[in-house]
């Protein structure tokens, strides 16, 4: 196996660590305006999640395993988008959609990774 790819099992769960991290700062720190970014609003949740997703599942053993892992990370971005109009921020039942998606693509890719491995 690359190296490569022993580096991403080895730290995958410390990877998704970070992201549950940037992802819940990024999205309860209040803000004036939103920053002008060039990508849509429900695409940035959606690679956000997927990302998160993915890092969280890759080290996980078994289907029912990883079905836990997605219903957590879906469950994470609706506790966010229900706290976000505490913190002066939008929360939004489509974002929350986006989220949803993007944990199960997230899980997808790496069950896909997973068995291409094997």
């Amino acid at each position: 196996m690359p190296r490569c790819s022993m580096v991403l099992y080895r730290y995958a769960d410390r990877l998704a660590a970070g992201c549950f991290v940037a992802i819940g700062y990024l999205s309860l720190t209040p803000l004036q305006a939103l920053p002008e970014i060039p990508i849509n609003d429900k695409l940035q949740h959606l690679i956000a999640y997927a990302v998160l997703a993915f890092f969280a599942a890759l080290s996980r053993q078994g289907s029912k395993s990883i079905l836990v892992v997605l219903l957590a990370v879906t469950a994470y971005g609706g506790l966010i988008e229900l706290i976000q109009p505490y913190v002066n921020r939008y929360g939004e039942f489509s974002d929350f959609l986006a989220d949803a998606a993007g944990a199960a693509l997230g899980g997808l890719l790496a069950l896909g990774v997973r068995r291409s491995r094997m």
